[in-house]
Order: C-alpha cells, then structure tokens, then sequence
C-alpha cells in the first residue's frame, strides 16, 4: 500500500551571513579546480580506421568469412586474370588482416589457425589441376607448395594482429578496478 505524504516539502534555507571566498568551502578549506588534461591530436589514418565497420565474429564466423572471400578472390582471379598466384597473395594479406581484426577477443586463437585454411580453399579455382580429383589434389599441394611465402605472410599478419590485441585486451583487465565489467561487453 502505498503512503502519500501529509505534508509539503519545506524549501531549503541558506544559512545568514557572508558566502564564502571563491575557492573555498563553507568550512574553510580550499577546493581547487581540475583542469583537463589536453587531448592529443589523433592522425587521420585513426579516424579514417575508426569509421570502418566493426563486426565481432566468432571463431567458425571468421573462418566462413575468410574461406569465402579467398574462394570468391580466387576465382575471379582464375576468370579475370589468368590464375596470377601474386595477385591472388597480395589479396590474402589485406583478407588475413580482416579476419584478424573482426574476431571477437574470445576466440582471438582462431584467427592464425583459420587464414591458411582459408588460403587453401581459395586456392583450388587458380590451381589449374586436370585429370580428375588426383590430378586437382596434386596441383593444390603444388600450389601451396610453391605459393607458400604469401601462405606464411598473411599467416604473420593474423598472428600479429591477434597478439597486439590479446595484449591490450590484457592491459585493459588490469587497469579495470576488480569487479566491474568492461563496457564494451568483452571477456
């Protein structure tokens, strides 16, 4: 049940006499402004980067992710130029690095193991294999075989990209006063 009040608010009386100096509480101590710390200027590489989307995948979204875009870059690259191996490598790098940067923190481990599969899937349109599935195997070794300093790379890059990030996310745990959560909602 509930109860309403009987009567109304008194208002609130300041006490008589001087207001205090400026600076300065009513009993006596001194307060002193806190100025803000400037900011410095962010590079505009940062803001650009900052407007980008900003997914957070998980382990096995990532994966399906970077599988089909080498197996989409892979074939356009089989249709348009020919199956050029240094194009298609060129590519994997910026695509390792989006996979990398997209995974959610929690399954940042993903990211190294999930690029080189990716590699491979995307590899088997400009592999150029003939005779039957043997023959396709046969050129999709060989070709990541022969393609492997782009396979390393962009395996570097993921590998990178996730350490620098699992170190930050370290540090903002430590500095995080204990038991409170982190806004963004991450682990």
């Amino acid at each position: 049940m509930e109860q309403h009040r009987t009567r109304s608010p008194e208002p609130r009386q300041r006490p008589q006499g001087s207001l205090p100096a400026r600076g300065t509480v009513a009993d006596g101590t001194t307060v002193y402004p806190v100025r803000p710390r400037p900011r410095r200027p962010v590079p505009p590489v940062v803001l650009a980067l900052r407007r980008l989307p900003n997914p957070r995948l998980t382990g096995l979204g990532a994966g399906l992710f970077a599988a089909a875009v080498m197996f989409v870059l892979g074939f356009l690259d089989w249709l348009l130029l020919d199956a050029s191996a240094v194009v298609y490598g060129v590519l994997f790098l910026p695509v390792s690095a989006l996979t990398a940067l997209w995974v959610r923190e929690a399954d940042l481990v993903m990211a190294p193991i999930i690029v080189p599969i990716a590699f491979a899937v995307g590899i088997v349109p400009i592999s150029g294999g003939d005779g039957g599935l043997g023959g396709q195997t046969m050129a999709v070794v060989t070709a990541l075989a022969v393609h492997a300093v782009w396979l390393y790379g962009g395996t570097l890059v993921a590998g990178l990209i996730t350490c620098v990030r699992k170190v930050r996310a370290m540090g903002r745990r430590r500095r995080r006063p204990a038991g409170t959560k982190d806004p963004a909602g991450r682990h």
